[in-house]
């Protein structure tokens, strides 16, 4: 038994990674990251995406952990410790991370008697206190949330460590489409007014990390997105999260040059690169002095005999079976993956459908199954996709 514990709690080779990781940065540095695509201008240029069943190059199926009232940030007490629920983004999983990952922290830092309470109300005994922090989740909440741990707790020793069953590359975030557009978090219909202050206040703040991070180090950048829209009254609805979080929107009425649609709002908005992304968090997460364990958990009893004070739950859609979250219910979406095409510059929101450009090629969706535990492609969705888009390239002036 305690040898199939070791097995189990087997921790992550951190100097290994971080020559690796030393590499791939240095290779990254020298790759110059493109600007904001063209001007904006009615004569704007549209490459086609070449949407061919030939040219897919990978299907992918991911579960996004949702909840109609919206996700968790909340505190509970197991025993002795401080738990702290991150999880149940839906389908804004990359683009809440950092603003969940905040208000998480901060509330474990404010919770009534927690121990790791603001250091300006500690005492200079208590803050050369050795903490330790644990992380269920080594997604891109989980590292958000390690990470800005490791940024917030540096007034004394601390150590953060990650308890995860599975690691970049083979977490769900490795398969996201990453767009930063905080799409199907809540049912407007369910959430609580509060939910909503707090939803926007997540926004704000993830988007403006995520500026901070914008090149080919992190694989952020900047697009211009296009949403196509078939009526004008969808003109008046706010843009998710906020209209102000997109900087030059500006809305046409010219199907001629905007893929046949008589409505289309345009705004920019960032891409993360998922792969280059979490690799970096998790070289920063190493150099910070973070370990890594790979662990799966089955019980809260097994939480409790950590030895850590405080633990951050990011366990996404785990966190269902593991903490009883019968509200948490997994959307399935399954994504087409193109051959790269360097020359497309731009995004595009079509009802369900949407198109992303990656340098690890493009991105094609419009799947939104509830409560859908398969992870297996489906070859009647990969014909609805891809004849969805080859329907708007149609619309496209050549």
């Amino acid at each position: 038994m305690k040898t199939q514990t070791l097995r189990r709690n087997t921790e992550v080779d951190r100097r290994a990674f971080l020559r690796g990781a030393i590499t791939t940065g240095a290779l990254l540095m020298a790759t110059r990251s493109r600007a904001l695509s063209l001007p904006f201008s009615r004569e704007r240029h549209f490459s086609p995406v070449m949407v061919a069943r030939n040219r897919i190059i990978r299907e992918v199926v991911g579960l996004r952990p949702y909840r109609s009232t919206g996700f968790v940030v909340d505190a509970e007490r197991i025993g002795d410790k401080l738990l702290i629920h991150n999880y149940g983004h839906g389908g804004a999983g990359v683009t809440l991370s950092w603003g969940t990952a905040s208000l998480a922290v901060d509330l474990a830092r404010n919770f009534p008697g927690s121990p790791i309470a603001n250091p300006k109300r500690r005492s200079k005994l208590t803050q050369r206190h050795h903490r330790r922090f644990a992380v269920l989740g080594c997604g891109v909440s989980g590292l958000s949330t390690a990470r800005m741990v490791q940024r917030h707790f540096q007034d004394g020793p601390a150590t953060v460590t990650i308890y995860a069953k599975d690691l970049p590359p083979e977490t769900t975030s490795n398969i996201a489409g990453a767009f930063w557009y905080p799409s199907s978090v809540y049912d407007p219909q369910t959430a609580p007014a509060n939910f909503v202050e707090q939803f926007r206040l997540a926004c704000q703040l993830s988007n403006r990390a995520f500026q901070t991070l914008v090149g080919a180090e992190y694989g952020v950048r900047w697009l211009e997105t296009f949403e196509l829209l078939r009526n004008e009254a969808s003109l008046n609805r706010e843009l998710l999260g906020g209209s102000s979080l997109y900087p030059q929107t500006e809305t046409h009425r010219d199907p001629e040059h905007y893929f046949g649609f008589s409505f289309v709002r345009q705004f920019s908005t960032m891409m993360i690169e998922p792969h280059v992304y979490l690799n970096a968090l998790l070289r920063d997460f190493y150099t910070a002095g973070g370990r890594i364990v790979v662990k799966e958990f089955r019980s809260r009893q097994e939480i409790a005999q950590l030895p850590e004070t405080v633990v951050f739950n990011c366990t996404g859609l785990g966190a269902r079976a593991l903490f009883d979250d019968e509200k948490l219910i997994p959307v399935r979406g399954q994504l087409e993956v193109l051959l790269p095409q360097p020359e497309i510059d731009y995004c595009y929101l079509s009802g369900g459908s949407y198109m992303f450009p990656r340098r690890d090629g493009i991105i094609l969706g419009g799947t939104w199954d509830h409560e859908d535990w398969s992870l297996a492609p489906k070859a009647e969705q990969t014909t609805e996709i891809l004849d969805a888009h080859t329907e708007i390239m149609k619309g496209l002036k050549q």
